[in-house]
């Protein structure tokens, strides 16, 4: 503890201590005033036409999700054009029991995207954290090789891999996958490569002693000292990649996302409120699934 302590303080320099923290304070309050006045000069901050009555509107479109039409809407769903001819009518009810099935079945997409992405994103993460972890003493070509893959990776937002992945191995959840697990990979090689500066040197050294090669030293006193700490981190990274996987579906990695992008483009807040729904139930359930765990280990 009182390496990585000693580590951090260096790392800091001139910003450690309480003068360092009220300056980097006053530099953040003028990044904020920089911020607000290129916007305000620019025109960029204003509100539209009419917000007010815009968002009474919406929210009481958001407030009646439109799954309550299975049991309580009209059973009648017409379809008019703009002088107000039918064109044609169909059972409600069994249009939104459709589009539940269709929801349900973009769920487990999302799911499915998210956790394998995250399980892609930590194997990838942990050889790259075990070289750029600073006490481990790594060759350093390649401790600074594996920090620069790793601050790449957490550099670039999940949306742009996905955008550029889709264009190389095509629309679907493959594309997400592994949009994913590249971001991943930058957060996971972080919070990893912590951990193990954390630990105590006096194990790592005993083993060392006793003439234990690199693989021995990390699968002996290394990994059994770290994984808690992994667990932990791959937890809360992978509910972190539920919400993430549901944007992806905006550039065709399939999934909730889909379903958003088509309640938005065709102003269906009824819709998109359900698919926020059950968003909203699969981060809570993974959370109170990851705390449990969490408090299990500890």
């Amino acid at each position: 503890m009182r390496l990585a302590s000693a580590l951090n303080n260096r790392a800091l320099g001139p910003f450690s201590g309480r003068l360092g923290f009220l300056g980097l304070a006053l530099i953040y309050l003028v990044l904020i005033a920089a911020c607000l006045g290129s916007l305000a000069q620019e025109g960029e901050l204003s509100l539209g036409r009419n917000p007010i009555a815009n968002l009474l509107k919406t929210a009481g479109e958001f407030a009646r999700p439109s799954f309550l039409d299975v049991w309580f809407g009209n059973p009648n769903l017409e379809y008019r054009s703009d002088d107000g001819t039918l064109l044609r009518s169909e059972n409600r009810q069994t249009v939104e029991m459709d589009y539940l099935a269709g929801l349900g079945r973009a769920t487990w997409t999302t799911i499915r995207i998210a956790t394998l992405g995250s399980l892609l994103g930590a194997l990838l993460a942990l050889p790259l954290a075990v070289l750029t972890a600073r006490n481990l003493a790594a060759p350093k070509l390649l401790a600074w090789l594996a920090k620069g893959v790793l601050d790449v990776a957490r550099s670039i937002h999940t949306l742009v891999f996905g955008l550029v992945l889709v264009g190389i191995v095509g629309l679907g959840p493959t594309a997400g996958i592994l949009a994913i697990g590249l971001h991943s990979m930058g957060t996971y090689g972080k919070l990893f490569a912590e951990a193990i500066e954390s630990l105590d040197m006096a194990a790592i050294d005993a083993v060392r002693s006793v003439g234990a090669g690199p693989v021995q030293v990390f699968f002996n006193a290394v990994w059994p000292s770290v994984l808690p700490q992994f667990v932990s981190s791959h937890l809360y990274i992978w509910e972190f990649n539920i919400r993430d996987s549901t944007i992806l579906g905006l550039i065709g990695a399939g999934g909730l996302g889909l379903l958003i992008t088509e309640a938005t483009s065709l102003f269906q807040w009824g819709r998109l409120s359900t698919v926020l729904l059950v968003v909203i139930a699969l981060v809570v359930s993974f959370d109170a699934l990851s705390r449990r765990i969490r408090m299990a280990l500890a």
